[in-house]
């Protein structure tokens, strides 16, 4: 019995006893350490970084911080989070990654560098300590032969989010100069104000971007220029200057990225790219728009594509092709992907590209849109396309113009539809006048293309004005129509009162209106025979009265309309069934059958 009691007091006593709590600071350090041992005692410098204890060590110190900061009682720093700060092991880690060392050790540095910028969730960015190892390994990524594209794309994606949540970072992570405040501290000396107003003076005679592909200031490659942030004050987005940004920063590895083999990989660099453009403050649009590369190396991507295309399309195929989206190209199921004609692949890389420049503009802040905008109207419409539509040769005339209409259904963001329409029609707003030198050479150019002596030019080219005509912008059937009708009556009034022109509403149309000869189209009448100057007289203004109803009012509208029509473009009135009656009966058994499928469709969901 004593035995028994004796062994239950143990049992108990066991039971009681509290396992003694882990010291997270320690663990975290043992871990450091261990990383840094490896270094000091190991003599195989060929053993591959995933064989050893480095990367459960990365893993075991990353989840200690992410425990920290979840059981952290304020929003204080943690020991753990401290002690990496201080002694700087990001610093560290992007060093060994650099060298190399052991191989693949850069990998397991930028999954490292992933996982904690994507689970820490305080705000890390504006600390000096880790913004400079994010510079240092952004350099480290897209460089040529690079066998840790995967990890350099899910890298730069997450920088790109986490910009999202400290958006005020942002010149920091680009590494763009930015001016020194106006005010400063009164114990600022005279020298430091000149110093700083000459500075100011020669970062305003930089050019605004560099070339694509042009090398950077040595200034700009370093991780010391710029005025950075101390952690305990973080940085505001000022008036960015206008020093070039280098060319090897976050920007140019996103696109450089793009470029790769895997599909994977480019799909992450297009994710990140449009986080980066929709960064919520106008702050940063700014600063992307006008102290980054960013529209123009998008645009040069779209001119590379463009130019890939081959000139040896057949311009059915191209007419037929369907709309292409960006995100679909790396779907299994691309509907694009099923075209197996010559060059297809390049036809939906270029569409693809050019949808996701559309999407970007859509999707970024005005200044952005705008400046992305302008850019492509600029850099490849005016600079590529717009040679290759008037050129001789009508084979390329014709593969162009193909191209140019599937372009157009392809575009629909506002901002870059605007350039667009610009590009092809000009901006005049004016009246077109005969013999008129300051026209649009574009747009007089299509327009006589409509008349052709090819037969295949003109129906491809009236299927480009179709396509225009659907878009929704109020300057397209301005440009095209309106402004040469605006000032013109083509109903002249007659003293009596409009009124006393009509018939009753009961009588036949075609006795009570004559079709009324229209100064414009003077092509159809004998020389001579019609007098410029016996012009129509413009409607003058006047207040607005209630004008009949019913067919009058229709007649007016329909006989105004065909005195536009050129003669050639007429049915003849000695066809049965050819007048616009013919076409108003068919729209209204057009619009009781949708009204008779409406009441049977409701009729089927109600039972």
């Amino acid at each position: 019995m004593d035995m028994f009691n004796k062994l239950t007091t143990l049992f108990q006593q066991a039971l009681e006893t509290r396992e003694p709590s882990v010291n997270l600071l320690e663990s975290f350090v043992d871990h450091w350490k261990g990383i840094t041992n490896y270094y000091i005692e190991t003599t195989d410098e060929t053993t591959p970084a995933k064989q050893t204890d480095i990367p459960w060590r990365l893993k075991q110190m990353l989840d200690i911080l992410v425990y920290e900061e979840e059981h952290q009682q304020s929003e204080e720093t943690g020991p753990c989070m401290e002690y990496l700060l201080q002694h700087k092991l990001l610093e560290t880690l992007c060093t060994l990654g650099k060298a190399q060392y052991p191989p693949g050790m850069s990998q397991q540095v930028l999954a490292f560098f992933s996982k904690f910028l994507a689970q820490i969730q305080q705000p890390v960015l504006h600390i000096i300590n880790v913004y400079r190892p994010v510079q240092k390994l952004i350099r480290l990524c897209a460089l040529p032969g690079s066998q840790t594209e995967k990890e350099e794309a899910q890298f730069l994606f997450v920088v790109c989010s986490r910009l999202k949540q400290d958006p005020y970072v942002l010149n920091y992570i680009l590494e763009i100069k930015r001016d020194e405040p106006i005010k400063k501290k009164s114990s600022t000396s005279a020298d430091g104000a000149h110093q700083q107003s000459r500075e100011a003076a020669s970062t305003a005679n930089m050019p605004h971007s560099p070339p694509h592909g042009s090398a950077a200031p040595d200034t700009l490659r370093s991780g010391e220029s710029g005025a950075y942030a101390s952690p305990k004050q973080p940085p505001h987005l000022a008036s960015p200057s206008r020093a070039p940004p280098a060319s090897n920063d976050l920007i140019h590895a996103l696109i450089h990225l793009t470029k790769s083999q895997k599909s994977r990989v480019v799909l992450k660099a297009h994710e990140g790219l449009l986080a980066l453009v929709t960064l919520p403050k106008e702050e940063t649009a700014e600063c992307l728009a006008e102290s980054t590369a960013l529209c123009q190396l998008l645009v040069g991507r779209l001119c590379e594509l463009y130019s890939m295309v081959p000139s040896s399309l057949d311009p059915a195929d191209i007419h037929s092709f369907p709309h292409t989206h960006w995100r679909a190209q790396f779907s299994q199921g691309c509907p694009e992907k099923t075209m197996t004609f010559s060059g297809s692949e390049h036809l939906v890389s270029f569409l693809g590209w050019l949808d996701y420049c559309d999407n970007l503009a859509k999707e970024a802040q005005k200044v952005l849109a705008v400046k992305l905008a302008r850019a492509i109207h600029q850099q490849w419409l005016l600079a590529v396309v717009q040679p290759q539509l008037l050129q001789m040769s009508e084979a390329g005339i014709l593969v162009s113009t193909a191209l140019l209409s599937c372009i157009i259904r392809q575009i629909s963001a506002p901002t870059l539809l605007e350039e667009l329409v610009f590009f092809l029609l000009g901006r005049q707003m004016q009246g077109e006048v005969r013999m008129d030198t300051d026209t649009h050479t574009l747009r007089c150019q299509l327009i006589e293309h409509c008349d052709h002596i090819s037969d295949e030019i003109s129906i491809s080219t009236l299927h480009l004005f179709e396509e225009l005509l659907q878009k929704p912008h109020e300057h397209i059937v301005f440009n095209l129509a309106l402004r040469n009708l605006e000032h013109r009556g083509y109903i002249a009034p007659t003293p009596g009162g409009a009124e006393d022109r009509h018939a009753p509403d009961t009588e036949p149309l075609e006795e009570t209106e004559e079709l009324e000869e229209d100064p414009f189209f003077t092509d159809m009448y004998p020389e001579g025979e019609f007098n410029s100057s016996e012009q129509l007289l413009s409607l003058p203004q006047r207040q607005v009265e209630q004008r009949p109803s019913g067919q009058t009012q229709v007649a007016d509208i329909v006989n105004s309309f065909l005195c536009l029509v050129p003669q050639e473009a007429k049915t003849s009135h000695h066809v049965q069934g050819a007048g616009y009656d013919t076409y108003v009966h068919d729209a209204h058994e057009l619009v009781g059958l949708e009204q008779l499928y409406t009441i049977i469709c409701t009729f089927t969901m109600q039972t």
